[in-house]
């Protein structure tokens, strides 16, 4: 009988990683000599034998500061920090179906959330004021009823999206182009500690990483990869955010685009995405009809979500106190403003998520009618 080779250790694996190796160089490793432990235990003149390896690949894995491997395996022995290698249990499902997934993940947070349901949400790092209240209130409500927003940690509609999901019970996951102990733009270091204390940070680069040029637009597959769906909230023809969007429907995900004015820049890539086939996005309704089906959720099976506070942007099973405020006439936003003594983007948010149960309809010019 022939005998099982041992997995790799997660030393090998880093190996591997520091070295750049892609998951396809992995696999012609892996047909070229049976299993990824028999070729580590192979020599330098072996594995110039395998197809397109050459002496500067081949180098980068035998000739390696041991040291790096060290100092990852000792970054990973802290609380909440861990590496989940492509062939752990952990490492997130739909990630590891895309066509070049990372090899492995360096994880700070609550892993368990790689694999809850996701919605990446990205735009513009140049936001409106108007587009940053958008992400924002779209993934406070998403995050209210279970949904983990995935985003990029940069400035404008990222950061927008993760601090709106920060408010919810989905909570939030930031994919990083530098190495995780590094947070790029420094601007965004609360905001960093913030999700690692109640979501997660996820990053493919080795450690001590700089915030290179190159990595963003990469890591951006990662984002979209673990995600169901893509929302595109604003973004110029010439954004990151589209190549996001590009790489979601080649994924095969679902991908969502907020309309804006035709005089405003950072709506014509969003327009594009549309003439594209996205699908043009109000209300979050517009979403959850897309989505509910892929992930199997529901509202109604989210008990956590029915049990929130109103602070919160959610709403109770029975009542709702904006509900007992409004008349069968229709009601301004102003109005419920001044009545109910909340913000105006919590308003919104409620009103978002009544207007899905049936309980009001939405009208022109920020007003609404109750129905039930």
């Amino acid at each position: 009988m022939k005998q099982i080779a041992d997995k790799p250790s997660l030393s090998d694996w880093l190996r591997l990683h520091l070295a750049f190796l892609t998951a396809k160089q992995l696999a012609r490793l892996q047909n070229h000599f049976g299993d990824l432990t028999t070729a580590l235990s192979a020599k330098p003149a072996d594995w110039l034998r395998v197809e397109r390896f050459g002496d500067k690949l081949v180098d980068s894995v035998f000739k390696q500061d041991p040291s790096l491997v060290e100092q990852a395996l000792n970054w990973a022995q802290q609380p909440d920090q861990q590496i989940i290698t492509l062939d752990d249990a952990a490492y997130p499902g739909l990630l590891r179906e895309i066509a070049d997934p990372p090899i492995l993940l360096y994880v700070r947070g609550d892993a368990s959330l790689l694999h809850a349901p996701q919605l990446a949400v990205v735009g513009s790092r140049h936001a409106s004021r108007q587009g940053a209240q958008i992400a924002e209130d779209f993934s406070r409500y998403l995050s209210g009823i279970g949904l983990t927003i995935t985003s990029g940690l940069a400035h404008g509609i990222d950061a927008a999206a993760h601090r709106g999901a920060l408010q919810g019970i989905g909570k939030t996951l930031a994919v990083v182009g530098t190495g995780i102990d590094r947070i790029y733009p420094a601007a965004n270091q609360h905001l960093a500690r913030e999700i690692a204390e109640q979501g997660v940070i996820v990053s493919e680069y080795p450690l001590q990483t700089k915030p290179l040029a190159q990595n963003f637009p990469r890591r951006n597959r990662i984002i979209s990869g673990m995600a169901t769906g893509c929302l595109v909230v604003e973004a110029a023809l010439k954004s990151g955010s589209l190549i996001t969007a590009r790489q979601a429907m080649e994924q095969g995900r679902e991908v969502f685009a907020i309309p804006g004015s035709i005089n405003n820049s950072l709506a014509k890539g969003c327009h594009q995405l549309i003439k594209q086939g996205a699908k043009l996005v109000e209300t979050a309704q517009d979403i959850l009809e897309e989505l509910a089906p892929l992930i199997e959720f529901s509202l109604q099976a989210d008990q956590a979500a029915a049990s929130a506070n109103i602070e919160a942007g959610l709403l109770e099973s029975e009542s709702d106190p904006l509900l007992d405020l409004m008349e069968f006439e229709p009601m301004s936003l102003d109005e419920l403003v001044t009545l109910s003594q909340l913000q105006a983007a919590d308003i919104q948010a409620q009103m978002m998520m009544l207007e899905i149960e049936g309980r009001v309809e939405a009208l022109s010019a920020a007003r609404w009618r109750r129905l039930k």
